[in-house]
């Protein structure tokens, strides 16, 4: 590792005694070598056996507040690379991660943040017009990767031109070796980099009889990215199935894994999932971008009258709060935008998930596994014994895990948990169906949130257009109160010519009060729940849908996609 400053170097010794790390006596006794023979400490403090490479980075990120990356996970962008020319790289020890094209920011490992020379040296090559971020690394690691990422075709195209031209030998992926000579190797990182760049949620890789289609999922759609001839499927099953440490041999089985890598300086974790199909096995990638997981409330989409019915809600000491919707809804964004809200020292809150997707730090969370034989229900009663003061409960699907939800909701606790219902109203029947009497449900439910993802018109090529009569029926408008214009997607570079880019969400909230507590324990329709919830200023998801049609967010076409509008036909 490469010296750091005189004055932060006793910091350093002193962080690693602090840790259980290093001793007083070696410290002291690299301190003399240090005064021989001139070479940086953490260097020495390596050299000498008395701490790993990796040791020493995460030290040095805790000491001088920077990033860290341990470079044999990180999948680098060939754009940098192509910046910056091998022999720079290897003069001044410092490897090229990543290129924001649009914010012309040029991220680099370093073994030493404090090297101005070579960060000079970089900025002359580069030019003013870009910035350098930099984040830790160890200089063998550094080294290591530049011989490795240098001289190898990283492009998707390339490395498909690379297969195209020679024999992908599958035995050899299992291997630790120069992996990075197997082009497959390298094809598999560039297409998770590059679901990554695209923001997919999902990755597809479903094999034909004749060829392998991979698509992504973006803002909620399935889009085609690439067909590949067959034969390229053995090999990357077989890599994909190495990085998620699951059996390479099994093939006749479902089998799930999770990946954790470094994309363009961020850690993403992908969950696998491997099913067996007629033409082999069919692998599904679920693309969780911590960074991208939590949202301040402020950012959830919410209007300035839902989002202080949400706060009010949360400011409950103790009951129940279920999000609903389907699957990719966002239901688990939304409890973590709550959860990062309500998060401080004072608290102690503790989560139960299949899996965890977003490790976050002061929450305790745990992943129900079948090895372990932890379920939902079983997690709850566990965790009652850890004095939470909030639980998230990740999803309630059966009796038993709501009959224990709702008795830690009864004991002092702030629950949060997911249901598969259509409607925020909803979640009533459905808790009834599983079993829980109206009377319990009645005073230990704080709300309920209904929401849906819809995807934003791209700003830079909508169009708008006045709209025609059955269009202000599903709107609810007489014609005398037509906006001037709705907006339809169009397609252009920035949004790769889709129309749409991103998505936000639509959302109905109840908080039960004393009213609808009442109705629920005496057995109300769900009519008279909508007529009390109504009274109170309840919007459906419809409703609050065609408030993103009216302001140009979303197309009609697409609310109605997401959302039943027929009933507003006639």
């Amino acid at each position: 590792m490469a010296a750091t400053l005189a004055h932060e170097r006793p910091q350093l010794g002193q962080e690693l005694i602090a840790q259980g790390l290093i001793s007083e006596d070696q410290l002291r006794i690299a301190l003399i070598e240090q005064g021989r023979s001139q070479q940086a400490l953490g260097k020495l403090l390596v050299e000498l056996g008395f701490v790993t490479e990796e040791t020493l980075r995460e030290a040095l990120s805790r000491t001088l507040g920077k990033a860290s990356v341990d470079l044999a996970r990180a999948i680098i962008d060939p754009l940098a690379l192509n910046r910056v020319p091998k022999e720079i790289a290897r003069r001044y020890r410092l490897l090229p991660l990543s290129f924001d094209a649009e914010r012309k920011i040029l991220s680099i490992a370093l073994a030493d943040p404090d090297d101005i020379v070579a960060q000079d040296r970089l900025q002359s090559l580069l030019g003013d017009e870009t910035t350098i971020e930099t984040v830790l690394a160890g200089e063998s690691e550094i080294l290591r990767a530049i011989e490795q990422h240098y001289g190898h075709e990283l492009s998707i195209d390339g490395i498909l031109r690379e297969i195209e031209t020679g024999e992908v030998d599958v035995s050899d992926l299992a291997r630790s070796g120069d992996e990075y000579s197997q082009p497959v190797v390298r094809l598999v990182d560039a297409l998770l980099a590059d679901a990554v760049k695209r923001e997919a949620s999902d990755i597809h890789f479903e094999p034909e009889a004749s060829h392998l289609r991979i698509r992504y999922r973006i803002d909620g759609l399935l889009r085609q990215i690439r067909a590949l001839h067959r034969s390229c499927w053995a090999a990357m099953a077989v890599r994909l199935k190495v990085m998620a440490s699951l059996n390479i041999a099994e093939t006749r089985a479902p089998q799930d894994g999770r990946i954790s890598v470094v994309i363009n300086g961020r850690a993403i974790d992908f969950r696998v999932s491997v099913h067996p199909t007629l033409h082999g096995e069919n692998i599904v990638l679920r693309v969780l971008d911590r960074h991208k997981g939590i949202v301040p409330l402020a950012g959830l989409g919410l209007t300035g009258e839902q989002l202080e019915l949400l706060k009010r809600m949360i400011a409950r000491p103790e009951g129940l709060i279920l999000t609903t919707g389907p699957t990719g809804s966002g239901k688990t964004t939304t409890l973590y935008s709550i959860l990062n809200h309500l998060s401080n020292e004072s608290l102690n809150i503790m989560t139960l998930e299949d899996p965890v997707e977003y490790p976050t730090s002061l929450i305790r969370q745990t992943s129900i596994s079948e090895a372990s034989k932890l379920d939902f229900a079983a997690g709850v009663r566990a965790m009652m014994r850890q004095d939470p003061d909030v639980i998230l409960v990740g999803e309630i699907r059966d009796t038993e895990t709501a009959v224990m939800a709702f008795r830690a909701a009864m004991t002092g606790h702030q629950v949060y948990s997911t249901l598969h219902t259509n409607s925020a109203l909803g979640v009533i029947p459905r808790l009834i169906d599983l079993g829980m009497q109206p009377d319990i449900l009645a005073g230990n439910l704080i709300g309920m949130l209904g929401q849906r993802l819809v995807r934003r018109l791209c700003p830079d090529c909508r169009r708008p257009r006045a709209p025609e009569a059955s269009e202000l029926r599903l709107l609810g408008l007489p014609r005398e109160e037509a906006p001037a214009a709705i907006f339809d997607p169009v397609g252009c570079p920035h949004c790769a010519f889709q129309g749409f880019r991103g998505r936000t969400t639509i959302t109905e909230i109840v908080r039960m009060d004393r009213d609808l507590d009442e109705r629920v324990a005496r057995h109300a329709t769900p009519n008279e729940l909508l007529r009390a919830a109504r009274d109170k200023g309840f919007r459906t998801l419809a409703e609050d849908g065609i408030r993103r049609v009216l302001d140009g967010t979303t197309s009609l076409a697409e609310l109605a996609r997401v959302v039943d509008l027929t009933d507003r036909m006639g």
